[in-house]
């Protein structure tokens, strides 16, 4: 789940709804922004499909009972967090190893840094993935790096509208993203791209990538928090509501 905290409810995005929002920015990249082309099907599909492992886990959301929050997918417990990457990734790689190649790089870069054996085993399967997979298939480096990059960006930019209230000042974004993505690409000189609230229906990206202005839809449920701790009712019974959202072009 991606969850965000208001005065007196829990907002609860799932996953695979997140990214298929991810989808959406990913099939409006502009061709020409957008290197090696002859793996655009796959890029696509990667993004579409890159949270497929939490659709299982997102229908029984788990109650942290020392925050009284739903985990999410930051603090969620590590091992059935391992399991649903590789599950998503070996869903992937029965459509395209393309696809689970850059799913593999995207979940282990996750782990990149630490030292004390978090998700070693998880790290070690997938780099014989990757390996097995770069042997199988004709790899472009450059083109790699760029559409590994257009993944975490997508899913970013994806995650900035869920994380972030509708219309909040920039000083008051979730921090990861106060100082712009941090994935970069050739088309701009490898600035970053900067995102802002213009109102609570509006977010400009400087640097437009897109072909055409996006108006996107994301479907989440609302908790109340004196129901919380009766999450799993209140979640099955609880009806969508949707965030929409249009990118436009900054400055």
């Amino acid at each position: 789940m991606v969850v965000t905290e208001r005065e007196n409810e829990i907002l609860l995005f799932e996953q695979h709804e997140h990214a298929r929002v991810c989808g959406e920015f990913a099939k409006q990249w502009r061709d020409d922004y957008f290197s090696g082309h002859d793996n655009r099907k796959s890029v696509t599909y990667a993004i579409f499909e890159h949270d497929n492992g939490w659709i299982e886990l997102d229908q029984q959301p788990l109650l942290n009972k020392e925050t009284l929050l739903p985990y999410s997918f930051i603090d969620y417990p590590l091992k059935p967090k391992l399991a649903a990457y590789t599950n998503c990734i070996n869903r992937v790689e029965k459509e395209d190893d393309y696809a689970a190649l850059i799913c593999s790089l995207h979940y282990t870069s996750f782990f990149e840094g630490y030292a004390n054996g978090r998700g070693a085993e998880f790290i070690t399967q997938e780099r014989l993935r990757q390996e097995k997979l770069r042997r199988r298939l004709k790899i472009n480096k450059e083109s790699l790096l760029f559409h590994y990059n257009l993944l975490q960006f997508c899913d970013n930019l994806s995650l900035y509208l869920c994380l972030n209230e509708p219309g909040v000042d920039k000083e008051n974004e979730f921090f990861w993203f106060r100082e712009g993505f941090s994935q970069t690409f050739s088309y701009n000189s490898q600035k970053r791209l900067m995102a802002k609230w213009l109102n609570k229906d509006t977010v400009s990206l400087s640097d437009f990538p897109f072909k055409e202005e996006i108006t996107v839809t994301l479907n989440y449920k609302a908790i109340p928090k004196k129901r919380i701790c009766h999450l799993q009712e209140e979640y099955d019974t609880k009806a969508m509501q949707q965030r929409i959202v249009k990118l436009v072009k900054g400055k």
